[in-house]
């Protein structure tokens, strides 16, 4: 059983920074990325790496989130910088095998083939 593991959630005031973790059970899926959902607001697809490494970020976002990656402990991060008060919600690490990788992450709708159990941010005013 494939397991996503998310970490490195928290409470931070407006314009901390965070670092998501995702933890792989086996070596890192070549397209993999972050969506998050706040209550009563649709999924949003925030962050994707795809097979060639390429980054792609959502553009409300852009500019206060990279993706980083440590082969050697299957572990894939999202640096998050600048945080507002309308990041708050759960934050979720996936993983998809579908193709095209960037547009199937960033809908926030899917399909996801692995996904991890979420974090949740908060970022207070």
């Amino acid at each position: 059983q494939v397991e996503l593991r998310d970490s490195g959630g928290g409470s931070v005031q407006s314009g901390g920074s965070l670092r998501l973790s995702c933890e792989s059970s086996r070596k890192l899926y070549k397209c993999m990325g972050w969506f998050r959902q706040a209550p009563g607001k649709q999924r949003e697809g925030i962050a994707v790496r795809d097979g060639d490494g390429r980054t792609t970020y959502l553009d409300s976002m852009n500019g206060r989130l990279t993706i980083s990656q440590d082969n050697a402990k299957n572990t894939l991060y999202l640096q998050m910088n600048n945080l507002k008060p309308e990041d708050t919600a759960m934050y979720y690490c996936a993983a998809t095998l579908l193709t095209p990788c960037v547009s199937t992450v960033l809908t926030g709708r899917g399909p996801y083939n692995y996904v991890g159990q979420g974090t949740q941010v908060t970022v207070s005013a």
